[in-house]
C-alpha cells in the first residue's frame, strides 16, 4: 500500500470533492483518512437505486443517527445521483456536518446543474500513482508500460488490467454517462486521440479520420477532460518577444491508457516511443507537485513559430523543464532551453530530465537531472 501525497482535511472540519480517474485509489485514501466516516457507497447498486428514487433519504437517515459532527460522512461516486447535492447543502447548512464527496467524472453533475454547493465545498484531486509515493519501489521503465493505476503497477500481468479498463470502464462509462450517441465512433476516436498525446492536436484531422463532425471530436476531447482521463497543457504567451505558438498541447492522464490505444507494445530505453511516454511521466509528476503542493501557477509549455520549445514551463517563467528519454544529453537537447532565455531572462531554473546516470550542470546553468533525481527534488520541493 502506498503512501499518498494529497493530504486531505481532519475529519469533521471541512466539506470537499475529491475528483481522480477511477482506480486512482480515492477510496482507498478515503478509508485510510477516516476510517471511522460515515460511507455512502453508490457502486453498491442497492445503495444507488434507494437514493436514486429518494435523495431524502440521505437527510433523514443522518438525522436520526445523529452525532455526526466530529466525523466525516463521505459520498462515493456521488456523479451518480447528483440529487443527493441538495440533501448534502441542507445538511451543511442546518446541522453543520462536514462531507467528502468523491467520483470519477464530473460530467453528469456539470450537464446536470447540479448544486455544486455554492463555493462552499473546496475541490481537491487524485491523480495517479507519483514517483514519491511509489519510494523504493518506483521502477521508471515499468511505470512507463504499465501506467499509473495503483492497482494495475502492482498487477503481474498489466496488460489485461488496462484493456479491461479502456473495454469496461472509458467505453461504457461513457456510454453510462450518456454523453456520446455513438460508441463505435467514440472508440475511433480514442485509438486517434491515443497519437496524439503530447502533441497539438490537428481537430480537422482527428475528425476526418473517425468521421463525424468537427464539434463532435471538440466534445469527445471534453468527455476525457471531465473523466480526468486527459488534460490540456497551455501555450506559454506572457511577454512574447517573438512569435509563439499559441494552440494547447494534449496529454491523457495515464501512459499505460496510451500505450494500449496506440498499440505500442513492451516499451525499452532508447527507442523512439520510449520518448513519448517518458514526457508523458514528466508532465504527471509536474502536474502531481503542483497540485499536491497547492503552487500558484499552472502548468504550460513554450514553443516558437520556428518549432524551438520547451516541453514545460511552470508558472510565470519559475522553472522551464525539457524530458529527453536519452543517456547522453548534447547540446542539440538543450536548444530550446537555451532559447528561451532569450525571450525571458529572469527565468528562475532550467531543468531537463534525463536518463544520464549523474546530475550535473552545464557552463551555462542547466541543470542535467537523471529522472530519480528529478523525482527526488520534486518530493523534498527542492525543484524550484
Amino acid at each position: 500500500m502506498f503512501k499518498r501525497s494529497l493530504i486531505l482535511p481532519d475529519a469533521g472540519t471541512e466539506t470537499f470533492f475529491l475528483w481522480g480517474p477511477r482506480q486512482a485509489g480515492k477510496s482507498t485514501l478515503l478509508r485510510q483518512c477516516y476510517p471511522d466516516g460515515r460511507w455512502v457507497d453508490l457502486l453498491k447498486s442497492d445503495e444507488f437505486r434507494r437514493y436514486l428514487t429518494n435523495p431524502e433519504f440521505l437527510r433523514q437517515e443522518i438525522e436520526a443517527e445523529g452525532g455526526h459532527r466530529d466525523r466525516q460522512i463521505v459520498i462515493d461516486e456521488v456523479q451518480k445521483v447528483p440529487a443527493l447535492l441538495d440533501e448534502v447543502h441542507w445538511l451543511m447548512e442546518n446541522r453543520g456536518l462536514s462531507f467528502a464527496l468523491c467520483g470519477s467524472s464530473a460530467t453528469r453533475v456539470r450537464r446536470g446543474a447540479a448544486n455544486l454547493l455554492g463555493g462552499r465545498a473546496v475541490r481537491y484531486e487524485l491523480l495517479g500513482i507519483a514517483a514519491a509515493e511509489l519510494g523504493d519501489d518506483f521502477d521508471l521503465t515499468r511505470l512507463l508500460n504499465t501506467g499509473y493505476l495503483p492497482r494495475i503497477y502492482q498487477a503481474p500481468r498489466p496488460v489485461r488490467l488496462l484493456d479491461a479498463y479502456i473495454s469496461d470502464y472509458l467505453v461504457q462509462e461513457v456510454a453510462t454517462e450518456g454523453v456520446v450517441r455513438k460508441l463505435p465512433a467514440f472508440s475511433r476516436f480514442l485509438d486517434a486521440a491515443s497519437l496524439s498525446d503530447g502533441e497539438i492536436v490537428n481537430l480537422s484531422n482527428v475528425a476526418a479520420e473517425c468521421g463525424v463532425a468537427l464539434h463532435t471530436i471538440k466534445n469527445y476531447f471534453q468527455v476525457l477532460v471531465d473523466m480526468l482521463l486527459a488534460r490540456w497543457v497551455p501555450s506559454y504567451r506572457a511577454r512574447p518577444k517573438r512569435r509563439v505558438i499559441q494552440a494547447p498541447k494534449f496529454y491523457f492522464a495515464d501512459v499505460g491508457i496510451v500505450n494500449r490505444l496506440a498499440r505500442r507494445g513492451p516499451l525499452a530505453p532508447g527507442s523512439e516511443l520510449y520518448g513519448k511516454a517518458f514526457e508523458n511521466w514528466v508532465c504527471h509528476e509536474l502536474s502531481a507537485w503542483l497540485s499536491y503542493r497547492e503552487l500558484d501557477g499552472e502548468l504550460s509549455y513554450w514553443r516558437l513559430a520556428g518549432g524551438t520549445e520547451v516541453d514545460f514551463v511552470v508558472g510565470d517563467m519559475q522553472l522551464a523543464v525539457e524530458a529527453k528519454a536519452s543517456a547522453k544529453i548534447g547540446s542539440r537537447h538543450l536548444r530550446g532551453l537555451r532559447s528561451v532565455i532569450r525571450d525571458h531572462p529572469s527565468i528562475a531554473r532550467r531543468v531537463i530530465v534525463c536518463l544520464e546516470p549523474r546530475a550535473r550542470r552545464t557552463s551555462d546553468g542547466i541543470d542535467i537531472l537523471p529522472a530519480e533525481e528529478f523525482a527526488r527534488q520534486l518530493r523534498h520541493d527542492r525543484l524550484v
